[in-house]
């Protein structure tokens, strides 16, 4: 059974082994880069009061998260999501996990009266894409970077 929950700070020592596995995945799309270890992530979202996660949970074991943001959303005057990080470990991909991690997102935003939640996607990541296809609608607009440290982001 999968259960979600959110996780403070101060707990988020429990994903570094999730964190390595993200930063594992991602080595592909970020060739050239050094991401950070999964101890150094969890102690950097500790530090941040801004940030949030929610946890999907198998047997006690981290399987998922997803990081987020609550903001303020300047044409509305009122609060927005934003969806930076979404990771399902691959052993317990094609469950529902990533789906299951939106809706709680999704219901945590209409208690909090969001206008909306917001992600970004790599281009190359198809079945996070064909996820997203079937949940949520094509924004409007695109996504672009300035890359201000080539070896941290690419």
């Amino acid at each position: 059974m999968i259960t979600i929950t959110p996780l403070p700070p101060g707990d988020r020592v429990l994903l570094a082994a999730l964190f390595d596995a993200y930063a594992d995945e991602m080595r592909d799309v970020l060739a050239g880069t050094a991401p950070a270890s999964g101890a150094a992530t969890a102690a950097m979202l500790d530090a941040d009061p801004h940030t949030e996660l929610l946890v999907a949970w198998a047997d006690g074991q981290p399987v998922a998260f997803a990081i987020f943001f609550d903001l303020p959303e300047a044409v509305f005057a009122r609060r927005c999501g934003a969806l930076d990080d979404l990771f399902v470990l691959p052993t317990h991909r094609g469950r529902g996990i990533a789906r299951t991690l939106i809706e709680a997102l999704t219901g945590l935003g209409r208690n909090r009266h969001w206008s909306h939640l917001r992600w970004i996607v790599p281009e190359g990541d198809q079945d996070a894409i064909a996820l997203y296809e079937r949940i949520a609608a094509r924004a409007d607009w695109r996504s672009y970077v300035i890359r201000l440290d080539p070896s941290a982001s690419l």
